[in-house]
């Protein structure tokens, strides 16, 4: 039952959650208290922009998310003086500018990487030095406040109309309130990520109200409440293997529906000890593979002398990654990790530094022969994913000396089927006209894919290397333009992305969108050697009007 504790990872989610749940408790009795439920949660969303900004200009992204809560709070606070009790509207109305500037940096002034999905969505399994510092800053400051300003709060909360004629008609303690939100709800995105904050700042003093009738009360259950869902939350999350905020928030939400039926508390008694009872007895593999491509290339190498961990699953976005339990799990264990590189998996690092392990690191993104610069998707020309497979080769033999004959001779069959493969795709595209190979597809994957095979990319709905950029509305139509005049036959989807973008442009030309290309990920069950040549079959068939085929 205890032996998730034993990881470093683990007990680094333990002492953020712990550290975070005086703040958390504290501050989450007077959102209850004062109505600020939606505020909370709108400034986890409102931060987004300074988010972008740090991101893009290269700071602490912590430092930008404070910058544009702070501005909230302050708007919120200037627009709501005259009008008290209209604070959801006012909230509201700089939400959605916030959202609109945000959307705007993100997509037209830095083009934003996924180092902000990170911030947004959160990850308690990868919790850092200064992310116990912020978490026990806004504890100690949650206290303090508390102290110096809980009457005034309190009486304002019960009565304003009173609290004013007694004297209380300054509005600086409710704007250090505002504050102390907007600094409690930043000091958990790194945990929770935005959009699940309210876990952990609402739902556990809205569910001690149900049951506790003085403040003194409601303010000490809700933190130890908030400190045991966290704490029980993150178990969970490493025993089903889930996301930590998803699992604390379901954990927050199942214990106030409980809280509210008291009796359902028997049932949930007894499910809590048949989780208790349920653990994971996995044992660790030996080697770790960011991508489906490298998970693919490293089993066939391995054979059954390794056993290979692979983080990416089929047909999700390598750019949205959020790490799982198991995956930190696998590289503790692990005694080799194989990386993308050139910033695809740009998350791996923490992942390692969490995993508290040694493993050698290998970069494969750094030993192609092929180099297109700013592109991540090497792998789509089969001479680089040659390179890739003599070095995951020779790591092998270093890691398992004794297997070093069962590499080598994996290696050599696989790297004659993918000179085969190669051949085979440059035939395939050599009997379609060069000025026909016209190349759209959902974003910028295939730069590597039509530098060998002769294509010429026209464009792509999202005009970014990686998945996160939204097009603007005259981007698509600059785009519509552009495939009619070069009079591009295909809009190519991919498996991986909501494919009603290209169909839209798709419409607007007269092209197709029927043929799905595998850009970022392999497709259920699919192996890297099936995954290219359905790409060229795909291409050829959208190139020639389904006339052609590509077939060995």
């Amino acid at each position: 039952m205890f032996a998730p504790f034993h990881y470093a990872f683990v007990q680094r989610g333990v002492w953020e959650m712990l550290l975070l749940s005086g703040a958390a408790g504290l501050i989450g009795t007077w959102i209850v208290l004062r109505g600020l439920a939606f505020y909370a949660h709108a400034i986890g969303t409102a931060a987004f922009p300074g988010l972008v900004v740090a991101d893009g200009l290269g700071f602490a992204p912590l430092l930008g998310a404070f910058g544009a809560a702070a501005v909230f709070a302050l708007a919120v606070a200037a627009l709501g003086r005259r009008r008290r009790g209209e604070y959801q509207s006012f909230t509201a109305l700089v939400l959605v500018g916030a959202l609109a500037l945000g959307v705007i940096l993100a997509s037209d002034v830095f083009h934003s990487g996924s180092s902000i999905e990170t911030l947004l969505f959160g990850s308690l399994l990868l919790i850092g030095d200064r992310d116990l510092v912020v978490a026990a800053a806004a504890s100690a400051a949650a206290i303090v406040a508390t102290a110096a300003l809980g009457r005034r709060w309190l009486a304002v909360g019960f009565d304003p109309t009173t609290a004013r004629a007694l004297g209380a008609r300054s509005a600086a303690p409710d704007l250090v309130l505002l504050v102390l939100v907007s600094v409690t709800v930043i000091a958990s995105l790194s945990a929770l990520g935005a959009l699940l904050v309210s876990a952990l700042l609402v739902v556990p003093a809205a569910t001690v109200r149900l049951w506790t009738k003085t403040l003194v009360s409601w303010q000490l259950a809700s933190v130890a409440l908030a400190a045991a869902e966290g704490v029980a939350g993150l178990w969970l999350s490493v025993e089903a293997n889930v996301p930590p905020g998803a699992a604390i928030a379901v954990l927050a939400g199942g214990v106030f529906a409980l809280a509210a039926l008291p009796r359902a508390v028997p049932v949930f008694a007894a499910a809590t000890l048949l989780l208790a009872g349920c653990g994971s007895t996995a044992g660790h593999p030996t080697a770790v593979a960011t991508t489906t491509q490298i998970g693919d290339w490293a089993r066939v190498v391995a054979g059954r002398a390794v056993s290979v961990h692979q983080i990416l699953q089929p047909n999700t976005d390598p750019h949205e990654y959020e790490p799982r339990p198991s995956d930190v799990q696998a590289t503790s264990g692990a005694k080799v990790v194989f990386e993308n590189g050139d910033g695809l998996d740009h998350w791996m690092p923490k992942v390692i530094a969490a995993a508290g392990g040694d493993p050698g690191v290998v970069d494969l993104g750094a030993v192609v022969r092929v180099k297109l610069s700013g592109d991540p998707h090497w792998w789509h020309d089969p001479r680089n994913a040659e390179a890739a497979v003599v070095a995951i080769r020779n790591a092998f033999a270093r890691v398992e000396p004794a297997s070093s004959r069962l590499f080598r001779r994996n290696a050599a069959a696989y790297l004659k089927r993918l000179q085969n493969l190669d051949r085979s795709i440059a035939a395939c595209f050599g009997r379609i006209p060069r000025n026909e190979r016209k190349l759209v597809t959902d974003h910028d994957a295939f730069g590597y894919f039509a530098h060998r095979y002769g294509i010429t990319i026209v464009g792509a709905v999202l005009p970014s290397q990686t998945t996160q950029a939204q097009p603007s509305a005259g981007e698509l139509a600059k785009l519509v333009r552009l495939v009619r005049r070069e009079h591009v036959r295909a809009i190519f989807p991919e498996s991986s992305l909501n494919p009603r973008l290209a169909q839209t442009v798709a419409r607007a030309t007269g092209a197709t969108s029927r043929y799905t290309l595998y850009g970022d990920t392999l497709g259920p069950g699919q192996t890297y050697l099936e995954m290219e040549r359905a790409n060229a079959d795909a291409m050829v068939r959208g190139f020639t009007g389904g006339k052609q085929r590509c077939r060995e």
